[in-house]
């Protein structure tokens, strides 16, 4: 009883799938490799389920934008208040919002695109040297990190790097070296500084997300590469999904895809020129017990490209034996625990081992 019984045919399919898979992997030329080949059509292991795009059509348009947050003076005590009530009602309703005036310089965010760009491009031979399954090492090159887990596969490359003080600079790419640590040091700094404000807007002490849960501790950043898809109606860029972690800070170039699900509306998320896009993660929606709103969002594909983006995850001490759960000081009779504790690095691992097209997300730790 309960066994599934797959015809011939299934079976069959379920084969050519893996094997496809497989040869696709085998190249560790990424998504770019396939559009460098000049095809026409994507390769079948790319194509949303046919129901999938059918739903596609009852998606209304919408003219509506997520909140933009200026951080200017936020150390201006009036000021404060207003980015404080901004980020809570943004952090409440969409769990996404823009930030300008940040303190990052555009050179900076400049380079960091045009460093993506550069390892993306160079010669194949160099990328391959990267090229892992494996999530226990620093630097990993891939496409699709659950290439063999999710049902399709997605139209992007990536270059994932875990920055803490284990990591030595020449660990990283020689085409994106120098910038990566730069930026890496400036956006650790705007997530130690938002997370202030969303600790305040939960009615807590400035520092109680970073010092006593520790969230802005080691961060990773994956840098997307998504080539232009010649069929980009049947594939995404990036499946809906929330994301892992507490907190993530985007930095994308001028060529759009990103959109969140807002009111049963796909929004799109457009490029601001010097902006940064702010969403709140799992586990920060956990730890609020359901205050703040980790939403879904996906990126779709593009006939032009590259679009690149650099996200920012800001996951807590993930070599450490830690544990979450719903903030004391937020519990009480009236609004008792919604979650279970979770230890960080099984939930991390859960994420990771599961198709990003299948991940429930905070569901599965629901009580």
């Amino acid at each position: 009883m309960g066994e599934i019984d797959l015809s011939a045919d299934d079976a069959h399919q379920l084969f050519d799938r893996m094997q496809m898979l497989k040869a696709f992997d085998e190249t560790e030329a990424g998504v770019k490799g396939l559009t460098d080949s000049g095809l026409l059509k994507i390769p079948t292991i790319f194509v949303r389920p046919p129901d999938e795009l059918a739903e596609e059509s009852t998606y209304k348009k919408t003219q509506i934008q997520v909140p933009v947050i200026d951080l200017s003076e936020i150390k201006n005590s009036d000021r404060r208040k207003t980015i404080v009530e901004g980020v809570r009602i943004a952090a409440e309703t969409w769990g996404f919002f823009q930030v300008v005036n940040h303190g990052i310089p555009r050179t900076v965010l400049d380079g960091m695109i045009d460093g993506i760009r550069e390892f993306n491009e160079q010669n194949i031979e160099e990328k391959k040297k990267y090229y892992t399954r494996d999530v226990k090492r620093m630097v990993r090159y891939h496409s699709n990190f659950d290439l063999f887990s999710s049902k399709t596969a997605n139209w992007r490359d990536t270059l994932s790097i875990s920055i803490s003080d284990q990591i030595h600079p020449q660990e990283l790419p020689a085409s994106c070296r120098e910038r990566t640590l730069e930026y890496s040091k400036h956006v650790s700094i705007l997530g130690n500084t938002l997370l202030e404000p969303l600790s305040e807007a939960l009615g807590l002490k400035s520092d109680h997300l970073n010092k006593i849960l520790e969230c802005s501790k080691g961060h990773r950043i994956s840098s997307h590469y998504y080539p232009p898809c010649p069929e980009p109606d049947l594939t995404l860029g990036t499946t809906q999904h929330s994301d892992p972690g507490f907190l993530t800070i985007l930095l994308q170039n001028e060529i759009g895809g990103l959109q969140v699900l807002y009111q049963d509306q796909w929004v799109d998320i457009e490029p601001s020129l010097g902006g940064l896009v702010i969403n709140i993660a799992d586990l920060l929606q956990l730890v609020s017990n359901g205050k703040f709103l980790s939403n879904k969002h996906r990126v779709v594909a593009n006939r032009i490209g590259p679009r690149i983006s650099v996200a920012c995850f800001f996951s807590g001490p993930v070599r450490e034996v830690k544990v979450y759960g719903p903030i004391k000081e937020l519990i009480s009779d009236e609004n008792p625990a919604k979650y279970r504790d979770v230890i960080l690095s099984d939930y991390l691992l859960k994420f990771l081992n599961t198709g990003l097209d299948e991940n429930l997300g905070l569901d599965y730790y629901k009580l």
